[in-house]
């Protein structure tokens, strides 16, 4: 994108877009009711709908994941997304057609963000299609982990303003937090679906069958998930102090971000995986995540 493509405007806009472009973004974010509004609406405006870019990206290509038409066309889905974030990164890019393409190409340009860590939500996302993840190994559970979670975490901490090692490093581990965290939230759900994203060595260990199903009322499911949320609970700490030697203004989002997925932490290990609470959405407060907003200051 050239200074003349984003000169088109009577008055400046946030990233020189189209405002009905970032209309479209934005009210992507708002429909979906994402957790993650908060620490982007204390975002200026040129990185605030940055984040909304990406964040409907990522929303786009999950709904083709998770969508309900056959294996082949979700596919074919995905790898135009491919196709379509490659033109985005082409030397001579032209302005795009769709309006969320053409907020990203302001957003890749500002922001100096990376096409191998798009190309790893997408492939992500092709993980899930693909076939469903039931009991996966260690190795191949903390692939999904990053392409999912921490790649995003990659593309927004460059939004945030870090671009430094440790920008990535807190990308690294609190992307695994969030993931994790996300998997013992929603076992049941996946269950339905036919996945389980628990490690085989782990339920193995504790005799949980790897059906998705009968091991929803398996006695051992308590064990394993304890231990995933101590892992989890080890890459929120380690993603804080991090946080302490990156910009302090630049960490503020992903700050509140892992204080709020932190607080749905507790509240899980609080209420427990037994058969009798398992479908218990865990309960969380504003004041819950401002308590553990305050105290990731000292992890």
């Amino acid at each position: 994108m050239t200074a003349v493509n984003i000169q088109m405007h009577d008055k400046p806009t946030p990233l020189g877009c189209d405002p009905a472009d970032l209309a479209w973004v934005e009210s992507t974010v708002k429909q979906a009711g994402t957790s993650f509004a908060a620490g982007m609406r204390i975002l200026p405006p040129m990185r605030r709908y940055g984040m909304y870019a990406i964040y409907a990206f990522c929303r786009v290509v999950d709904d083709i994941a998770d969508g309900t038409a056959p294996l082949a066309e979700r596919t074919k889905g995905l790898e135009d997304w491919h196709q379509r974030i490659a033109e985005l990164f082409a030397e001579r890019a032209v302005l795009p057609t769709e309006p969320l393409d053409r907020v990203l190409l302001a957003t890749i340009n500002f922001f100096s963000l990376q096409q191998a860590d798009f190309d790893a939500v997408i492939d992500g996302m092709l993980m899930d299609t693909q076939t469903a993840i039931v009991a996966p190994d260690e190795k191949t559970l903390d692939l999904y982990c990053d392409r999912v979670a921490s790649a995003v975490g990659r593309l927004s901490v460059r939004i945030f303003g870090d671009s430094s090692e440790n920008g990535d490093l807190v990308a690294f581990h609190l992307g695994r937090a969030l993931q994790i965290t996300n998997i013992l939230r929603d076992i049941p759900e996946d269950a339905i679906r036919g996945r389980l994203y628990l490690p085989a060595d782990l339920l193995e260990r504790f005799d949980v069958p790897k059906d998705p199903i009968k091991a929803l009322s398996a006695p051992g499911l308590e064990l394993v998930a304890r231990i995933m949320a101590a892992r989890a609970q080890d890459h929120f700490r380690t993603a804080f102090a991090t946080m302490k030697i990156c910009q302090p203004r630049s960490m503020l989002p992903a700050r509140i971000m892992g204080a709020s997925y932190e607080s749905i932490l507790k509240a899980l290990c609080k209420r427990g995986w037994g058969a009798d609470v398992l479908r218990k959405r865990p309960h969380t407060s504003l004041l819950g995540k401002a308590r553990w907003f305050a105290l990731s200051y000292t992890s």
